[in-house]
């Protein structure tokens, strides 16, 4: 359910999060971590404000994953931890562990959708085998619930990252005024670079996956989205502008748009985070608590 349209700004930033019908949108991205407490702490020395530990559950039961979220006017970052011994905590390990070593990196891209069932029905036509919808919720620090239905197909079928579609059912419960304002000037979430062995035959199962249309960029192959773009290439290609790029299939980098570049680099200096200019903005390499790179540019 792709499309090119656009609203306008919304009053409150939840109401920009659920897309039309008939849009989609990138609605997060995620770094998988070890120990989420050590990241929490990384990300406070870079001027976010994360939102408190929040524990998963499905169905009314423990899913065994805990999440600490960065949100934006547009978008998210996750940052999601394995707590227990369950299917969705060994996911989030096997992830984790691709490298050999069990390490912190971007290993989730979710595109955002009005109608879980509609894409669910869509991606078995295509022939994704897509699992049950799950129904996901969690409890946030002031009691509410945030509810959301997630589409997961088998790791074979997208093997760059657990790329899945959500449906936000209760926007207004995460995105409050107290967790989108950060002291870095991070206002939202932009594209995400993924590493492909054959860009353009990748590019195409994505188009498949997100019912977006494949496209040339230079060298890259690009997917956009009514809110954000996917882009992918080779190593040789990806590393022209990103200083550690993984072994494909992978997500390297994703982007952050941000209201002062240069404020935004100082900050992550200050917290030991690697700084690049490249041509496409500034490049941050993050410290192995996160893993991963972050690109990052003005926001228009």
């Amino acid at each position: 359910m792709s499309g090119t349209g656009g609203r306008g700004a919304r009053t409150n930033p939840w109401e920009n999060q659920r897309p039309a019908p008939g849009e989609l949108v990138m609605d997060h991205v995620a770094h998988f971590v070890p120990d989420l407490n050590a990241a929490g702490e990384l990300l406070e020395a870079l001027g976010f404000t994360p939102s408190p530990v929040s524990n998963h559950q499905v169905e009314g039961k423990p899913a065994g994953t805990a999440n600490r979220c960065l949100m934006f006017e547009a978008g998210y970052v996750e940052i999601l931890a394995p707590t227990l011994d369950t299917p969705n905590a060994r996911r989030v390990r096997a992830h984790m562990s691709r490298g050999g070593a069990e390490a912190a990196g971007i290993h989730l891209v979710c595109f955002g959708t009005p109608d879980a069932q509609a894409e669910h029905a869509r991606l078995a036509t295509y022939g994704f085998e897509p699992e049950p919808l799950v129904r996901l919720s969690r409890v946030v620090d002031d009691g509410r619930t945030v509810r959301f239905n997630v589409i997961y197909v088998p790791s074979g079928k997208m093997p760059e990252a657990r790329v899945q579609y959500c449906e936000q059912l209760t926007p207004e419960v995460i995105w409050i005024p107290e967790h989108v304002r950060h002291e870095n000037g991070v206002k939202a979430l932009g594209d995400v670079y993924v590493v492909a062995t054959d860009p353009e035959r990748d590019a195409a199962r994505w188009g498949l996956f997100s019912g977006c249309l494949p496209r040339p960029d230079g060298a890259l192959v690009r997917l956009d989205t009514s809110r954000g773009s996917v882009f992918l290439g080779t190593r040789a290609e990806l590393s022209r502008f990103l200083p550690v790029v993984p072994e494909p299939p992978a997500v390297a980098a994703f982007q952050l748009k941000v209201e002062h570049p240069g404020r935004f680099a100082a900050r992550c200096l200050d917290a030991g985070a690697q700084v690049h200019d490249s041509p496409r903005g500034g490049c941050v390499a993050l410290p192995p608590e996160l893993g991963g790179c972050w690109l990052f540019s003005e926001r228009a």
